[in-house]
């Protein structure tokens, strides 16, 4: 049982990274669109926040990804990874090693 237990803290981990993922990416747009102030504190520290999460995973996928002028499509591009890619391959790794233990 302790697979099952570190493949649901691991599917918690990703779907808390995604929420911080969506949350970057909405209040980037505020920030550019002058809706949020940046001088404001606390905005100011959730965006840096936000930033240190999510920024290390995003860079590597931006020097792969073509430039699309001011686009960033690098987040579209991590969750769907995260998606389509991680989370089906952790399910099946899930399965295998439980169907190894029966």
């Amino acid at each position: 049982m302790l697979i099952l237990t570190l493949y649901k803290i691991i599917m918690m981990l990703i779907q808390v990274f995604t929420w911080a993922l969506v949350l970057y990416c909405v209040m980037s747009m505020l920030l550019g669109f002058r809706i949020l102030d940046p001088s404001n504190r606390f905005v100011y520290n959730v965006a840096v926040f936000l930033g240190r999460i999510v920024e290390p995973v995003l860079n590597p996928v931006r020097s792969i990804l073509p430039q699309f002028g001011m686009l960033d499509l690098s987040p579209l591009a991590v969750l769907l990874a995260l998606q389509y890619l991680v989370v089906p391959a952790l399910r099946q790794l899930v399965m295998l090693s439980l169907q190894s233990h029966y």
